[in-house]
């Protein structure tokens, strides 16, 4: 029946299968969700600028953890289970739609309050999820038990999220929370039953090229608004070391993150939840390095009425400084020496401080990630010996 339909059974993959590497599905997946990233980190950027970083940063954070809980959660599934048949496809598209329909809610969200379209994005894309739990139950005796709990808990979290839309501003806000906490403990609980057959150097590959992409948004937008600068008729100071710093900053995010091999890391469900779950941080720090690059063109243009030096600063800053924490305490933590571990946390210190020195700040932030690229390079070299 299923081969006259095009369809293939759907069940485990090999979690020890040779030479997988993310498919072209999976890649376009991630182009439509940077679309979703893209409206978040635009619309931090002018919160910043409005003078409201604060409210725009935990906006900011909420969203992010919609963009990162279903990309994540489709990550994990399609490593374990991509039959990569017609249906499958057809499912993932709905969730790319979910995307867009998600993206299409941020400015509303963010500046409004108002959540009604990205509650529907997502409960889109998570209910295409539900179907996909509910084919492999029908499929595969052995992993029902395990989809049936996704299915299950997945359905329920999103009747919350729908009947939230019926409070007011504030209720919606304070319920956020929990609704958030369930989301993220549905896995645990589900996987209880025993392990999904997740590929340990898929996952580290599909969480590399996400971060590629993100470090590459923020470089695109960042590049876009200074070269928006550049062609206007007004001279502006500040403007190459700006960008300079720019590209200095993504090459640095980028050298961190992948100076060391994490596949072979990724040994127990332990270490997959620790993985999976703290990237949102460096995701979310990536995905707002972008806007602080474009405060700080704001700063230099007087675009910002209400923009403080200070702000600005630390707009830079902060992402860059968690990030390269994150990144540290995900990736690289039991895996450099312990004098490489507090130089490179002293590196991350520097970031943030170089917002309070009276110097340009960009460059300052640009010269301490150099500083923490160094210091890795240097240990790769002992290790080597």
């Amino acid at each position: 029946m299923l081969n006259r339909l095009g369809l293939l059974r759907m069940t485990g993959r090999d979690p020890g299968e040779g030479h997988r590497v993310a498919s072209p599905l999976e890649l376009l997946f991630d182009l439509v969700f940077v679309v979703a990233v893209s409206q978040a980190s635009q619309n931090l950027h002018h919160g910043i600028v409005e003078g409201h970083a604060a409210e725009t940063t935990v906006s900011y954070a909420m969203i992010f953890f919609a963009i990162w809980w279903a990309w994540m959660n489709f990550t994990w599934f399609a490593s374990a289970f991509d039959t990569d048949d017609w249906l499958y496809r057809m499912t993932t598209i709905v969730q790319m739609g979910g995307v867009l329909v998600l993206a299409a809610g941020v400015h509303d969200a963010m500046v409004d309050g108002e959540w009604a379209i990205i509650t529907i994005g997502y409960v889109i894309m998570r209910l295409a999820m539900v179907a996909q739990w509910l084919r492999l139950a029908l499929s595969d005796p052995e992993q029902r038990a395990v989809a049936l709990r996704f299915a299950i808990g997945i359905s329920l979290v999103q009747v919350l999220w729908v009947a939230r839309l019926a409070l007011p501003v504030e209720g919606q806000f304070w319920t956020f929370w929990p609704a958030m906490l369930l989301e993220v403990l549905v896995p645990v609980w589900a996987e209880r039953v025993h392990r999904t057959p997740w590929h340990p150097h898929h996952v580290a590959e599909r969480y590399g090229l996400f971060t590629l992409i993100l470090l590459g948004e923020s470089l695109l937008g960042s590049a876009n608004a200074i070269i928006d600068a550049a062609n206007s008729d007004e001279r502006i100071d500040g403007l190459v070391g700006l960008a300079v710093a720019g590209i200095v900053l993504a090459a640095g995010m980028w050298w961190i993150y992948f100076s060391r091999e994490q596949g072979g890391h990724l040994a127990s469900s332990r270490q997959g939840f620790a993985f999976g779950y703290a990237h949102y941080v460096v995701f979310a720090a990536a995905g707002a390095v972008s806007a602080g690059i474009e405060v700080e063109l704001d700063l230099l243009t007087h675009a910002g009425e209400h923009l403080t030096a200070a702000v600005a600063s630390f707009s830079l800053t902060i992402p860059v400084s968690v990030f390269m924490v994150a990144v540290w305490l995900v990736l690289l933590r039991g895996r450099i020496s312990t004098t490489a571990s507090i130089l490179f946390l002293l590196a991350a210190i520097a970031v943030l401080a170089s917002a309070t020195l009276p110097i340009v700040t960009v460059l300052g932030t640009a010269t301490a990630v150099g500083l923490a690229v160094l210091i890795l390079e240097v240990q790769r070299v002992r290790e080597r010996r």
